[in-house]
């Protein structure tokens, strides 16, 4: 085998056969391959694409090309992954809701890609807490607790890992295939007997479009069903950020809101909206609810009544955080030295919000990365972002930017007034959940 000869395939709009794509895998995970080829890998991938069969085993070379768990307990093994948007916290909500309804959730989530944040960094802003977590430990804490967030470590899809950051820094996010591979590898390796995926489409997602959308759900449940995964898909909308606020500790006290029951508003509502709606459908289809409504009601009642929130603070103290983290959320979250509000230069009603925009003034903030040795800054972002349809007067505040500096705080207002257009009148907002795509 030759890296260079399976590039060239990929240039010319050849398929590498399945032993050269586990093959190439594995050089991902041991050094084999290159940064240089690796880059190039996803560079020909991205603009050639792999087809059905290709991306199905390209997803398994590198769910393969490190430990696959194997589980003992007495429930299901479920999961949820969302492709990526902006304020989109719900992994935080939803793996403890899950566990309170009887599932065990061993959640293998990613750090910030492009303009999105990461589960991973988001869970970091809390002190103490760390998502470096070994197979024999995941395994205790799934057991015990009924869930964990974790990073893939170097035994769990180590060929992901690498090719994720790689395709971070050299804009191959979009590929539909990479998608898909990047995605089942972490979670197929975790062994799930049922999975959810939330598919994002609208500005504030890698799939700006409906029909992009469908393809990468239909990508992924065929995929995923094909390795024997009972796997299903939501289509969600991210026309506007999902939570009022980006930026992980920022996002973090959104989550808090919705666990403690401070987050009845518009946004919290949203949250818990798509929450029980995704988990309603992995309920259903883990055999734990009879249909996706009676699931999402459950889902729902475990958040209302405060049995997720104290599974939440069990799993933060189980991690390294503080034990009273539930309890006193606000004094253990960071806070930026610099707060300032962003007003509107002219009043009319919020027409349209360029959630990539959004989420590159959060990286610009130092709230993600722009390369992959950058460090995050765990409390940087916006907060009180408006919403679609609202409407605003002239010097009242489109969003609350948090910085470290004086000027990055300028440099992020001058591309939140761009980010947010107003207009007379506002077309109809979008519905917040598109159509479910299910095997």
């Amino acid at each position: 085998m030759d890296a260079r000869a399976i590039i060239a395939r990929l240039r010319r709009r050849e398929v590498p056969a399945e032993d050269e794509l586990r093959w190439f895998a594995q050089g991902l995970a041991d050094g084999g391959v290159s940064d240089a080829q690796a880059g190039a890998f996803a560079m020909a991938v991205c603009m050639g694409g792999l087809g059905d069969a290709g991306r199905a085993a390209l997803t398994l070379a590198m769910r393969d090309s490190g430990e696959v768990l194997r589980w003992d307990l007495d429930g299901p093994v479920i999961d949820k992954h969302s492709t990526g948007g902006v304020g989109d916290c719900v992994s935080l909500i939803l793996a403890p809701a899950l566990a309170e309804c009887g599932g065990f959730v061993p959640m293998i989530s990613g750090r910030g890609l492009g303009h999105t944040g990461g589960t991973l960094d988001k869970l970091e802003a809390i002190p103490g807490l760390s998502t470096s977590v070994a197979g024999d430990r995941l395994r205790r804490l799934v057991t015990d607790l009924g869930c964990a967030i974790v990073g893939a470590t170097a035994t769990i899809a180590p060929a992901d890992k690498r090719l994720y950051a790689i395709r971070d820094v050299t804009a191959t996010v979009e590929s539909l295939d990479l998608i898909t591979a990047s995605i089942l590898s972490k979670k197929l390796a975790a062994s799930p007997d049922a999975l959810v995926l939330d598919v994002k489409t609208g500005s504030g997602a890698f799939m700006k479009t409906g029909d992009e959308a469908r393809a990468l759900a239909q990508a992924l449940v065929g995929t995923a069903n094909a390795a024997g995964c009972r796997t299903s898909a939501v289509i969600t909308d991210m026309n506007q950020p999902l939570a009022a606020s980006l930026g992980n500790a920022l996002e973090v006290a959104e989550v808090m809101r919705v666990l403690t029951g401070a987050g009845d508003g518009p946004r919290g509502g949203s949250l818990v909206r798509i929450s029980a709606a995704l988990g309603g459908v992995l309920l259903a289809d883990a055999g734990l609810a009879t249909d996706a409504q009676a699931g999402a009601a459950r889902i729902a009642g475990v958040i209302a009544d405060g049995r997720a929130a104290e599974r939440f603070g069990r799993m933060v103290a189980a991690q390294g955080g503080p034990l009273a983290f539930v309890d006193n959320w606000r004094r253990f979250l960071p806070e930026a030295t610099v707060i300032r509000e962003v007003p509107a230069r002219r009043s009319g009603v919020v027409a349209a919000i360029d959630g990539e925009a959004l989420g590159l003034a959060v990286v610009g903030l130092g709230g993600g990365r722009q390369v992959e040795s950058d460090t995050v800054d765990p409390a940087v972002g916006l907060s009180g972002i408006v919403r679609l349809g609202v409407r605003v007067d002239k010097g009242q505040p489109l969003a609350v930017i948090h910085a470290a500096r004086e000027d990055a705080a300028d440099a992020a207002a001058a591309g939140l007034g761009r980010a947010i257009t107003l207009a007379d009148a506002a077309p109809p907002v979008p519905d917040l959940i598109h159509e479910r795509i299910v095997p």
